[in-house]
């Protein structure tokens, strides 16, 4: 008799694949628009920080096709969308704080004359001045919100226990999301002044709250839609919500249909990215290279608002120490407010920033003592039974044996001793290689967000509804949703259709992040899954006439009792059931256990679990030019018992990739006035074909996982980006090849210019 996790795992396929290839996925810009819709177009702010002295839009409503200007004294509701704090208006009103700060939105009954009439608006904004270096918004006591500092044991007294004390500093810069498809929303006024909005949105709920407050009605009344997302990695969690509400207010005031989708260059110019960040470091080692003390002190920049970078601040503090026991440690981190867009979540969430920090410490006091790295990682790796800093005690720690293995499967002596001899042989042409472990946890660190709902019904046909908060963005969410209803119904994937993402039918969802939409939204699903499934049960057990206590199980589709199949189809038993009212639809709910966390005290259990894995990274770099390439990238990760290898393994590759590009090329730069520089994709450089290693090669650690995970196959989709940040080591350890001296400033992304400057220093 085939099992049903066999049954599980046996899809090694995206169902949204076909469709995507041959061009029928559906995105927000692909619906049918209703007659009479309007389009809307955004006035952002021309410059960074200003007092609006006067705004004179007579001649744009005019034009032609103007249906209506709106300025946020049209806004019915409260002038308010932030979300953690309440410090970001939708429409400016006497102050701009960013370039591209929304100041009046535009309706009209095309996109063209939307914009000819943004041309015809006459604004005088007064210059203030512009803060764009976190630390000097620090030092001008500029913040978002209060700061932040974990602790474990005392780092005073054990600095000055220590062999080995190294100081720096450590800085990563911000990065743009790229998602294919921009921020956008369409919204369609329904009876009773209620509204219906199709948005491009990782948090349904997020942007229903959000378009509710704007015009002061109840979230009953807003009803949010997702079919899929063209790309989010973060980017499309709080921020999603304004471009909604723009489109929610114009429909609601004219009573049409309002269409708001940004163009790529509205888009990098008014929406947030990742947090850059700046800090300080002091790490101490004993005379064996055990890390005794470690101290960090993180200056994230904000931007304008606080967004969601008081939580990103918080994970930070969370993932500082990276896969490593340190037993005296202090963190302290600053959200500081400058005049950038806000920033925003961004794949890791915080995580990487703090990760690069300990592991540019560890890499400064290895060329200082004259050791490999590896030697520090390797002998201060986590183990089961020691303390994270925040004081969840570590357990199923796969730190070490995903390292091990890494070492042992991928040769490492071998391939060092390669680099060895082909550095020896090149003059001009140097390799480099560097391990690069990760630990991350899994959960939203905000406890109440770790929470979820589905809805299932089965029709009269067999066939199986199902509805969920989880929102598709290219992760393949929807596969392995439909794969968890067809297991626990024993039925084929092809009785099965997911809806869509909808705030009537499943409310109060949490944004599809934190890597948790799968095991959040799964575990829901199954509950309700169940459900239908136990009364089932008990209708078999009452036509074969067996006692509660004999095992009943659906295996594809065909029904058994005990040893034996009955003589019934599944559409028998569902008309068995129908004929006897039984009910065939159910809610099903799942809230995360064990989990919680005291911010009074910074302590707690924060994380479900722990997602660990190590990856070997080589460079060339050319020491003539600055130039560099990956030859290679060997990776030994921990998915637990993955559900779906096909879909787990494109995760790995594209965080691993999006994460080197962070730390590489990705420059997002500003002038000392706060305007973008890197505002189109022409000077915005994101990995392409030819700067993907030449080899990627990914082995599953083998491990059940964990019970906290779906099916106990661990999550998948921000751990990979981590990896990335070993790119950096790699080109640094090739410049350190042909000039030892070289001076390393820690500070990503390590641009081929940088690497020049480098080699040379």
């Amino acid at each position: 008799m085939r099992s049903s996790s066999q049954q599980a795992s046996a899809t090694g396929k995206n169902l949204d694949a076909p469709f995507h290839v041959n061009g029928t996925s559906c995105y927000l810009d692909d619906l049918p628009e209703l007659a009479g819709t309007i389009y809307a177009k955004v006035l952002g702010s021309p410059i960074a920080h200003g007092r609006i002295q006067s705004i004179d839009y007579q001649a744009a409503s005019e034009l032609t096709g103007v249906v209506r200007i709106i300025s946020y004294q049209d806004i019915p509701g409260e002038n308010q969308i932030g979300g953690i704090i309440a410090d970001e208006p939708l429409l400016a009103e006497e102050i701009v704080d960013f370039q591209g700060q929304p100041i009046l939105l535009i309706l009209a009954e095309s996109e063209a004359i939307a914009e000819v009439a943004l041309e015809q608006v006459d604004i005088a904004i007064e210059p203030l001045p512009v803060i764009i270096d976190p630390r000097e918004a620090y030092q001008k006591g500029h913040l978002l919100s209060g700061s932040r500092s974990f602790q474990l044991g005392d780092t005073d007294t054990a600095f000055e226990g220590c062999e080995y004390i190294f100081e720096g500093t450590a800085e990563t810069g911000g990065q743009e999301h790229v998602y294919l498809e921009p921020q956008g929303a369409y919204a369609i006024p329904t009876e009773r002044k209620g509204l219906f909005i199709y948005s491009s949105t990782q948090g349904p709920t997020a942007v229903q709250r959000t378009v509710a407050r704007i015009l002061g009605t109840s979230m009953s009344y807003v009803e949010v839609d997702v079919n899929r997302i063209g790309g989010g990695f973060g980017g499309k969690e709080d921020q999603a919500s304004p471009w909604a509400a723009m489109a929610a207010l114009g429909a609601f005031l004219t009573q049409k249909p309002v269409k708001c989708l940004l163009d790529r260059k509205d888009d990098l110019t008014m929406t947030g990215k990742r947090n850059p960040y700046t800090s300080d470091y002091k790490i101490g080692l004993d005379k064996d290279f055990n890390i005794v003390a470690y101290e960090a002190t993180y200056y994230q920049n904000g931007g304008a608002a606080a967004d969601l970078s008081p939580a990103i601040l918080e994970r930070t503090l969370f993932h500082g120490t990276n896969s490593y026991f340190v037993p005296n440690v202090r963190m302290t981190a600053h959200s500081c407010r400058t005049n950038i867009a806000p920033n925003t979540a961004f794949r890791g969430f915080g995580g990487p920033q703090g990760m690069f920090v300990i592991e540019a410490a560890i890499h400064h006091a290895s060329r200082a003592l004259g050791v490999d790295p590896a030697e520090i990682q390797r002998k201060n790796m986590l183990k089961n039974g020691v303390e994270f800093p925040y004081g969840q005690i570590v357990e199923d720690c796969e730190a070490v044996p995903c390292w091990d293995q890494a070492v042992d499967q991928y040769q490492l002596s071998h391939l060092q001793s390669e680099i060895a001899t082909y550095n020896s042989t090149n003059d001009f042409s140097k390799k480099g290689l560097a391990l690069m472990p990760i630990c991350f946890g899994i959960s939203f660190t905000n406890t109440q967000m770790n929470q979820a709902r589905a809805l299932v019904h089965i029709y009269s046909d067999g066939s199986i509804g199902v509805s969920t908060g989880a929102v598709e963005m290219g992760q393949g969410v929807n596969t392995k949703m439909v794969q968890i209803a067809a297991q626990e119904f024993g039925v084929s994937l092809d009785r099965i259709k997911l809806e869509t993402t909808n705030t009537t039918r499943v409310a109060n969802t949490s944004p599809s992040a934190a890597s948790a939409t799968a095991d959040l939204n799964g575990k829901a699903l199954k509950d309700a899954c169940q459900q239908i499934r136990a009364r089932l049960f008990t209708i078999i057990r009452e036509v074969v006439a067996v006692e509660d206590s004999v095992e009943v199980m659906i295996l594809d589709e065909k029904i058994w009792v005990g040893e034996n199949q009955v003589d019934m189809t599944w559409e028998q038993l569902i008309q068995t059931a129908l004929s006897k009212r039984v009910s065939l639809s159910a809610k099903g709910h799942y809230a995360t256990p064990r989990i919680h966390f005291d911010k009074t005290v910074e302590k707690g259990h924060p994380f479900a679990y722990h997602v660990y894995g190590t990856a070997i990274l080589i460079s060339t770099v050319d020491c003539l030019r600055g130039t560099y390439s990956f030859d290679a990238v060997k990776i030994i990760h921990d998915f637990g018992t993955s559900m779906n290898r096909a879909i787990d393994l494109g995760q790995i590759e594209g965080g691993l990739v999006q994460g080197m590009g962070w730390i590489t090329t990705e420059e997002l730069m500003h002038r000392p006035d706060g305007i973008l520089l890197s505002n189109t994709l022409a000077n915005y450089k994101i990995p392409d074909i030819y700067a993907v290693p030449k080899e990627i090669e990914v082995e599953f650690l083998p491990t059940d996982g964990s019970d906290l995970a779906i099916y106990k196959s661990k999550a998948v989709g921000e751990p990979p980006l981590m990896y990335g940040i070993g790119a950096y080591f790699s080109i640094a350890n090739a410049v350190l090849a042909f000039n030892p001296k070289a001076k390393l400033n820690y500070r990503a992304p390590f641009t081929p210019e940088e690497v020049l400057m480098a080699l040379y220093g």
